[in-house]
């Protein structure tokens, strides 16, 4: 049987966000504008993010896809097949992907108290 371990107060209160309407002066005060360079950076990692989770997506889509000759590739094809959709994924996602990036960028931004 599971037990639940015990967590001091001050931590919970040091990880917990506001709550709307109760400490809305600290999470004002806490918002700072973000830079160009730190929109740059977490943009970046978003869109990695995204990319990523749709690499995977189409490594599922792939999986028991078998092309008949002459258009298979043969051994090599399943080898190199994640290299594809890795390839195939950051292209969809620096088109635009499928707006993942963009709300994970919020979501970044928010979690650092940024604007």
């Amino acid at each position: 049987m599971l037990s639940a371990a015990y967590v001091p107060p001050a931590l919970v209160q040091s990880i917990t966000p506001p709550v709307a309407g109760h400490s809305a002066s600290a999470t004002a005060s806490a918002t700072k504008v973000a830079t160009p360079a730190q929109r740059a950076k977490i943009a970046q990692t978003a869109q990695a993010f995204e990319a990523s989770f749709l690499s995977a997506m189409l490594g599922h889509m792939f999986t028991g896809v078998d092309a008949e000759a002459p258009f298979n590739g043969g051994s090599g094809e399943q080898v190199f097949r994640s290299f594809m959709t890795d390839a195939i994924a950051k292209s969809m996602s620096k088109a635009g992907g499928v707006g993942l990036a963009k709300s994970v960028t919020a979501e970044m931004l928010k979690m650092q108290g940024l604007t």
